[in-house]
């Protein structure tokens, strides 16, 4: 993979699936896209209303609870958004449009790894724009109760430090550090699945949440076990998803990032207001283009010769 250009499918692909809150059918189609459009997010023509295009943009975020919502709820809204940016992001992929013809993405098996291995199978082809990368200058942190997420600068390329802490023997505090890189991404991290509580499910369902829920996409967590029949994936699975899920949030930067984060006991608020606090201060980044430095098939990004960019976020 040519992490110096951009890139893009070299196909288009379809998937099927349901909403895991919603529990309504959702399908999609990954579209190859020219240099410099990004992610965006195709909500397709209705009887209610038209079709609309969305940015994914930390800045289009309408909701953070339980999953990052994307859009004018009102109007046209993408819901579980993170689950494919974590993909795109994980793999290198740069531009894709995303047309659904629903409200809600699907949620697959509760991971990242249909979508990964759907745009392996497709493939990536690079494009003739320089990759652009989001460096971090100094350091940025939000904090909530007992929770906190923080961008540091990072000479290593995009490294993330989540740790969570529930207090259930189920769980417990889980810690994991992890370097981005397409390989390492796909095999750690793409296929952790989402988690979520027995004792909730019922409160979950009269507030509109969870749906689609069962345990063929989620880990179901009683009161002193996991419920799935096949147990967890990881012994640490729990934490790999929030790192999946982080990895998704932060690619709302519209831009891979230079640096590292630090997370403890976060979740998408979190994740979306790190990046609300790092665009308040232009001192705070800087939009370079990187050569990259490989080691094993994986990209080991660095800035080596950067070159700043007035960064585009609307």
């Amino acid at each position: 993979m040519i992490l110096d250009r951009q890139t893009t499918l070299r196909a288009p692909v379809m998937l099927q699936g349901i909403g895991v809150h919603s529990g309504a059918s959702a399908g999609i189609c990954l579209r190859p896209s020219s240099a410099n459009s990004g992610i965006v997010f195709l909500r397709k023509e209705t009887e209610a209303a038209p079709a609309q295009l969305i940015h994914a943009k930390y800045n289009k975020v309408s909701a953070t609870e339980l999953c990052t919502v994307i859009g004018d709820r009102a109007s046209a809204s993408v819901a579980t958004i993170e689950h494919l940016m974590s993909a795109c992001a994980g793999l290198g992929l740069d531009n894709v449009l995303v047309e659904i013809d629903g409200p809600e993405m699907p949620i697959m098996d509760g991971s990242a790894a249909e979508f990964v291995a759907a745009i392996e199978a497709t493939g990536l082809v690079a494009l003739g724009a320089n990759r652009r990368y989001l460096q971090i200058l100094q350091p940025v942190r939000v904090e909530h109760g007992r929770s906190f997420s923080e961008l540091v600068p990072f000479d290593g390329g995009f490294r993330l430090d989540v740790e969570i802490d529930f207090d259930t023997p189920v769980i417990g505090r889980q810690r994991k550090v992890f370097d981005l890189d397409p390989v390492a991404y796909a095999t750690e991290i793409s296929r952790a699945r989402t988690f979520g509580f027995m004792r909730d499910v019922e409160q979950l369902w009269k507030a509109g949440f969870a749906l689609g829920a069962s345990l063929d996409n989620t880990v179901a967590i009683g009161d002193d076990k996991v419920i799935n029949p096949d147990g967890l994936r990881y012994a640490d699975e729990f934490v790999r998803h929030k790192v999946l899920d982080a990895v998704g949030d932060l690619a709302l930067a519209g831009y891979p990032i230079l640096g590292e984060f630090r997370s403890y006991c976060g979740g998408h608020r979190m994740n979306v207001k790190i990046l609300e606090a790092l665009f308040a201060d232009r001192a705070n980044y800087a939009i370079v283009e990187a050569a990259p430095v490989y080691a094993h098939g994986a990209a080991q990004m660095a800035a080596a010769a950067p070159a700043a960019f007035a960064p585009d976020l609307n």
